[in-house]
């Protein structure tokens, strides 16, 4: 079983002192269940009581009220000594998306792009420490992919997370880098802060981000920036190929233009 990593455990049971989190309307419980919640994932889809206490490093009776708690407002269910998430989790998701504009108006220009490219193309948004899947055309996708709506992978690995991490003020971006630990995911991945830094001080510069099997072995991955009209970028928009069957130089070359030419055509219906 591989076990998540959750790098903010620490601030929910100890909010550094002037924080955020230190706030007494701050409330520890519910954090703890909805750590609970994002326990389950694709390799961790059903798990008992002591498996999801070892993964979000909480004690087992902690974990065990908020299993109760969230199987009886029927985000979880039980089959026998195994819980796993049910289908009443897509409310909240579902909260997100009739809320927000952004997926809905990407939305069909994503399904173009698709069609333009004959690959699969997605809009991500920063959250935290990782990048949010908002919308995913509907396009077959690579075998090798299982990533729809609400999919979040790391942002220092992925195309669309140095995107839009190297959209950050320095002092912000510099502190991020300074304060994460960056694991070796395939043998291509960067994991050292200042080379990171300067990939990121690249991406900035050109606009673009092409990033090379270093989330995935056999996968190219390349985003733009989705801006306002106002220029503040709120997105990345991006698309993957295999590596075994495209070069670098052929996504540049043939599908950069493409991803640029939707950024564009998107700026002036962004709001912000």
């Amino acid at each position: 079983m591989t076990a998540p990593a959750f790098p903010h455990i620490d601030l929910i049971e100890k909010p550094p002192p002037g924080s955020r989190r230190a706030d007494r309307d701050f409330l520890p419980t519910l954090a703890r269940g909805l750590l609970v919640l994002r326990a389950f994932t694709q390799q961790n889809e059903r798990m008992t009581l002591a498996e999801v206490a070892r993964v979000v490093k909480l004690p087992r009776a902690t974990v065990r009220r908020c299993l109760l708690t969230l199987q009886a407002l029927g985000y979880v269910d039980a089959d026998g000594r195994h819980f796993g998430v049910s289908p009443g989790v897509l409310t909240l998701a579902q909260a997100y998306l009739s809320s927000s504009a952004l997926p809905r108006v990407v939305q069909p220009f994503l399904e173009r792009l698709s069609d333009r490219l004959g690959a699969s193309c997605s809009v991500s948004i920063l959250h935290g420490d990782e990048v949010v899947y908002v919308a995913r055309s509907s396009r077959k996708r690579l075998a090798s992919l299982h990533r729809d709506v609400g999919t979040h992978l790391p942002a220092w690995c992925t195309s669309m997370g140095r995107v839009l991490l190297a959209e950050l003020p320095e002092p912000d971006q510099q502190a991020w880098l300074a304060t994460h630990n960056f694991t070796r995911l395939t043998p291509h991945t960067i994991t050292d802060p200042a080379q990171l830094s300067d990939r990121l001080r690249e991406t900035r510069q050109q606009g673009h981000c092409l990033v090379n099997q270093e989330m995935e072995i056999d996968l190219l991955s390349l985003a733009v920036p989705l801006r306002t009209a106002t220029g503040r970028t709120i997105a990345a928009l991006n698309t993957s190929a295999q590596a075994s069957q495209t070069t670098q130089a052929q996504l540049l070359a043939t599908t950069l233009p493409a991803l640029q030419t939707t950024a564009a055509e998107l700026r002036p219906l962004l709001l912000g």
